[in-house]
């Protein structure tokens, strides 16, 4: 039998576990023939990072990504009690699985930066972790709604390019 997770009363089918982060599980979910990623928060501990309220930073940080102009899936709904939130599904491979194809492609290292300077105009970073961008349509997207104050030991061009490479 698949399993179901609900988000404010509505039941979604668990199609498959798409990824864990520091902050949560996200897994492709369906509900009335269309997709979604479901996201579950979890509060297991990780070493090198610190965590206040996770579901209200998801809230927060996801408008601050907005009014920065960072193209993100949508958020469609946000359970804070069960620490779920339902996002727009954005259908393409990783970054991350371009580079070990040998795909990888030079718009998307210009797109990459077109991001970055944003975020940085915004006083953010954002995780350049190439796992975080999906192309759908030659058009990247941050799927990850994670930002920080922006420090320049974490930014596109000090950090994050070197895994938007093959010579890693």
């Amino acid at each position: 039998m698949q399993e179901k997770l609900t988000v404010n009363g509505m039941e979604y089918a668990i199609v498959k576990l798409l990824g864990k982060g520091k902050g949560g599980y996200s897994y492709l979910a369906e509900k009335d023939g269309k997709r979604y990623v479901l996201k579950q928060i979890h509060h297991e501990p990780c070493e090198y990072y610190t965590f206040g309220d996770k579901i209200a930073a998801e809230k927060g940080d996801y408008q601050r990504l907005l009014d920065a102009g960072i193209r993100i899936p949508l958020m469609l709904d946000i359970d804070i009690a069960n620490e779920r939130i339902i996002k727009e599904y954005i259908d393409g491979p990783t970054i991350q699985e371009l580079v070990e194809a040998g795909q990888m492609q030079e718009d998307y290292l210009l797109q990459g930066r077109e991001m970055a300077c944003k975020a940085m105009a915004a006083g953010l970073n954002i995780d350049y972790y190439p796992t975080n961008f999906v192309v759908q349509d030659d058009v990247i997207y941050y799927i990850d709604y994670e930002c920080n104050e922006y420090m320049d030991e974490w930014s596109f061009d000090n950090w994050g390019v070197k895994y938007w490479r093959k010579e890693q």
